[in-house]
């Protein structure tokens, strides 16, 4: 038997970033399930996070967001940069993809990095022992492996009917069923009992 989970995220969405935690959790609790991050690339630098989505994230999660971050609100987010690396580093060292948009989220969120342009990337790549191709920081421009992606998460969510984010999919052989995260944001470890009961189902 075959079990997977899809998480389709920006590293720019602060609900992507309360989602994660749940991520973890799962990973942690089901070594054997093949985790598989999708980056969407939503945020394309013609938008920004208004404060009414942080109040929400904050009263439903917890989470409290640093003034750091609070202070980038005004500017128009883009992922792009991170979508790219992202991507690439999926293809190349997969076993470091959760570690980076971890990492990538926390420097975002915590510190208000804007990852627009390849120095922002620099102490979390010089960390990692990445080597990333110069193709990935093209500001503005989406690589071809985060293409890739994309085209994996729009035949997703067609078939799921929605394109909001984030998203939790459990696929298990031929079932495909999709996760209500929004239930598990206050407690992280409850959706592990979620997980144990969508498969008894299926």
């Amino acid at each position: 038997m075959s079990t997977e989970l899809f998480f389709i995220y920006d590293t720019h969405c602060p609900w992507s970033f309360a989602t994660t935690s749940l991520v973890k959790e799962i990973a942690n609790a089901y070594p054997n399930i093949n985790v598989n991050l999708w980056h969407c690339a939503r945020y394309e630098g013609d938008e920004t996070v208004n404060r009414k989505t942080i109040s929400s994230v904050e009263e439903d999660t917890g989470i409290k967001f640093t003034n750091e971050y609070l202070n980038t609100l005004a500017i128009d987010k883009d992922s792009t940069l991170s979508a790219n690396l992202l991507a690439w580093v999926s293809q190349k060292v997969p076993h470091l993809t959760f570690e980076l948009m971890q990492a990538i989220q926390l420097q975002h969120f915590e510190q208000g990095t804007a990852f627009t342009h390849e120095s922002d990337f620099k102490v979390i790549i010089e960390k990692l022992k990445l080597s990333p191709p110069a193709k990935v920081f093209k500001e503005g421009r989406i690589a071809k492996e985060a293409e890739f992606v994309l085209q994996e998460i729009h035949d997703f969510q067609e078939f799921i009917g929605t394109k909001a984010i984030p998203a939790l999919l459990l696929a298990h052989n031929e079932n495909l069923t999709l996760l209500n995260h929004s239930l598990y944001l206050q407690d992280p470890t409850a959706i592990i009992e979620a997980i144990a009961l969508e498969l008894a189902k299926i």
